[in-house]
């Protein structure tokens, strides 16, 4: 009898287990999804451009940003696209606490070795600790001061693409491992493709247009 219910104890103990590891195996494959699925107003500002649409607003930016830090402006362009939808989003700032015109993580932007940094880095900081430029050195942050205002702002146009360029290229951008630092700045592969397919539709055939205009 005894060992008829530690059997039983047994068995109903491993099911219980088998339960909650199927669970967590779920959940795990489902959060991701909800992380990095698009808002529907990033799906409606999408269908605004063309595939190999860029805006010429930006050109001048992404290639001086190139020029700096050898990651080629079609990358850059994609990115900010695949972001931001070339910062025409109603609000520049994710669910999840990305920030700014390319949608930085504020402890990658300050560094990861500022207080409090953890996770996946989307602390609350204010404006001006995350502009700071002697902050961002101090901690090993990708915030770049592109314009020499004394700050360095995501969002701020140039200042954004700069410092996507600074992290792709720390990344392995420069040195031919495009794919691995497009993955290492927002970790999904789905994002990778996306930017990727982008990026050779304006180098094959960019076509420079206005921004649409945007209502008072």
């Amino acid at each position: 009898m005894a060992a008829s219910r530690r059997r039983k104890r047994f068995s109903s103990a491993l099911l219980l287990f088998i339960m909650m590891f199927l669970a967590a195996v779920v959940i795990w494959n489902v959060i991701p999804e909800m992380e990095y699925s698009p808002s529907p107003s990033r799906e409606s500002n999408d269908s605004s451009f063309a595939e190999n649409e860029v805006p010429e607003e930006y050109l001048s930016i992404y290639r001086e940003a190139e020029d700096e830090y050898d990651v080629s402006w079609e990358v850059l362009a994609a990115v900010h696209r695949v972001e931001t939808v070339f910062s025409t989003m109603d609000e520049l700032e994710s669910p999840v606490g990305a920030v700014g015109h390319t949608q930085f993580m504020p402890c990658s932007f300050i560094g990861w070795s500022y207080e409090g940094c953890q996770g996946k880095g989307d602390i609350d900081i204010s404006r001006e600790a995350l502009t700071n430029t002697a902050a961002i050195e101090e901690h090993g942050g990708y915030g770049v001061d592109a314009d020499n205002s004394g700050k360095a702002d995501p969002y701020n146009i140039k200042d954004a693409v700069f410092s996507t360029a600074n992290y792709l290229a720390a990344n392995g951008a420069a040195d031919g491992e495009l794919r691995d630092a497009l993955f290492q700045y927002n970790q999904a592969d789905w994002y990778v493709e996306k930017v990727l397919s982008f990026s050779d539709a304006y180098e094959n055939n960019h076509k420079p247009v206005s921004l649409p205009e945007t209502n008072p």
